[in-house]
């Protein structure tokens, strides 16, 4: 089954039902409590790798296979890979660029095998590739003398994506998942290099985009709001839009509201457990959070839904019961009409 094919058979499940998308491999890591030495696993590397969670594709897969299988065990139809941070930019902090390539194939086979294995034709699962923002933003200057630097160019920037975006499709992966999505113009850049990786392919590659607000106003770092954002990347056709980390479900529920009223096609939502505390941990039980979601399906406003920081399989297992047997959101058809975005959305 291709691509196009597995993106079909997306839609025919979220129309069934609401689908669960997993949670993040960053607080699972965490709870293993690895050391450097556990993070080298006897390679001979340059700088300390302790904090380098992609690199454990490469040096400990049974432990991200292992964090995969809870996920899927909780119930989860949408598994994303450990690749949040695998790119050229965020590996250098690392001195690792050259091993970009083979952690996101080995990040996507290892999902794959694993999706593959639960997967039946009742209830088939999915693997979607994951693009962080990378540390570098190309809408603001990091340097507030010089308004008009920027630490990277969109060319740069649309390769480094390409190349994550290669090792990627290379492994397996079904979908390319955009997310975290905190500069508009770096989306962007991952959408061109969906682009060319599909021309290059001669296939169509469907891709899912989840931005991240910066505060209660309801904004990315750019500036954008949520209506804005979706119309600057609603050329892309994305198998699915949403939103993913910034809150919990309650702070946003408001911005899930106007997504769901406004885009024409699956809305997915990955929130954080809550807000975090004054140590910057996550208290919100994973009652709490299946409780939240709860309302979300029975008011209609998701058709896919998982967990983003401080969530656990304990807290995705909550979510799959908290949705089961709610019906999935119907998707809206607004009518045509010209519609750009700045700052705010504008349609005439």
């Amino acid at each position: 089954m291709n691509r196009a094919q597995k993106a079909e058979q997306f839609k025919q499940a979220a129309a069934a039902r609401i689908l669960v998308k997993d949670g993040p491999y960053g607080t699972a890591i965490q709870r293993l409590k690895l050391t450097e030495t556990d993070f080298r696993a006897g390679r001979d590397f340059t700088r300390d790798q302790k904090g380098n969670n992609d690199l454990l594709n490469l040096t400990r897969p049974d432990d991200i296979a292992g964090i995969c299988r809870q996920y899927l065990e909780a119930g989860a139809d949408v598994l994303a890979t450990n690749t949040f941070n695998a790119n050229r930019i965020s590996q250098a902090d690392y001195g690792t660029e050259d091993l970009t390539y083979d952690i996101n194939v080995a990040a996507a086979k290892l999902t794959r095998a694993l999706v593959d294995e639960y997967s039946t034709p009742e209830r088939p699962r999915f693997v979607a590739g994951a693009i962080g923002p990378t540390n570098k933003t190309l809408s603001v200057s990091p340097d507030v003398n010089n308004p008009g630097f920027r630490e990277v160019s969109f060319d740069e920037m649309k390769d480094v994506y390409r190349q994550q975006i290669d090792g990627l499709l290379d492994g397996g992966v079904d979908f390319i998942l955009v997310e975290t999505v905190f500069d508009t113009l770096n989306a962007k850049a991952a959408l061109v290099a969906v682009d060319e990786a599909a021309e290059a392919r001669g296939e169509e590659i469907p891709v899912m985009v989840s931005m991240t607000l910066t505060d209660m106003s309801g904004r990315n770092l750019s500036g954008q709001t949520v209506e804005a954002f979706w119309h600057a990347v609603s050329h892309a056709r994305p198998l699915t839009m949403g939103l993913n980390c910034s809150f919990g479900a309650t702070e946003l529920r408001p911005y899930v509201t106007t997504l769901a009223k406004i885009t024409d096609t699956l809305l997915c939502v990955y929130p954080n457990a809550g807000l975090p505390n004054e140590m910057g941990e996550y208290d919100e039980l994973p009652e709490t959070t299946g409780r939240l979601i709860a309302d979300w399906a029975e008011h209609g406003l998701i058709n896919v839904v998982g967990g983003c920081c401080g969530t656990t399989p304990a807290h995705i297992a909550r979510i799959n019961e908290a949705v089961t047997g709610l019906p999935p959101r119907a998707i809206p058809h607004p009518e045509p009409r010209l519609r750009l975005s700045g700052l705010e959305a504008f349609a005439a």
